[in-house]
């Protein structure tokens, strides 16, 4: 939801920026962007597709939520000198820490999980296991290590169902709008500068 948020806004600046500076709105240009396809599969696999979700054992989530960070990482370290993308890698880093650090999965706490299921499905779901089909495990504050970067935060209720983020998430779309309000251009100056006649 706030990544989805952070495309957005950063499309609309991205393109309002360049107007103002009467200059065209280009995509950002990236390197080895199939390691962001690659990295996608086992999440698509793990959490979205109904038929594969509910049939892989929760070692095997853990492992492929690992690699799909470490694999992100790697795509951020190709790109780091492209404006935002550095953002990115610091919120996937904090990410990665917090979910190797317990266990492989993202902790949640059941507060914070009470306020995404009803309370009597939340009764269905043992501390210290995964948290329905997601990437999180529900675990007590108390047993959770850096839970100040697990996730915490939810989205606003309203017309669509409330989802859980973390800090980490936060600094991810935090990059994710920088990156496309500059365009992709680097930080040291643009790559498709023209040279002087």
């Amino acid at each position: 939801m706030i990544l989805i948020a952070a495309i957005l806004a950063g499309l609309v600046v991205g393109y309002l920026l360049s107007r103002w500076q009467k200059r065209t709105w280009t995509a950002p240009s990236l390197h080895a962007l199939w390691l962001v396809i690659i990295a996608f599969l086992p999440q698509l696999l793990f959490f979205y597709f109904p038929a594969t979700r509910s049939g892989i054992p929760d070692g095997w989530v853990a492992a492929g939520l690992i690699s799909s960070q470490g694999i992100l990482l790697i795509f951020c370290w190709l790109n780091r000198r492209v404006h935002g993308v550095w953002i990115m890698g610091a919120g996937l880093a904090l990410n990665l820490l917090v979910i190797v650090v317990n266990g492989g999965l993202m902790p949640i706490s059941p507060q914070t999980a009470s306020r995404l299921v009803s309370q009597s499905a939340l009764q269905n779901v043992p501390v210290g296991t995964r948290f329905g089909y997601s990437k999180d495990i529900l675990l007590l504050p108390e047993n959770t290590h850096l839970a100040w970067l697990s996730d915490r935060f939810v989205t606003p209720g309203g017309l669509l169902h409330p989802l859980a983020f973390s800090l980490g998430d936060v600094v991810v779309s935090a990059g994710v709008f920088w990156l496309l309000m500059f365009q992709g251009i680097p930080w040291r100056g643009r790559t498709n500068k023209e040279p002087n006649p």
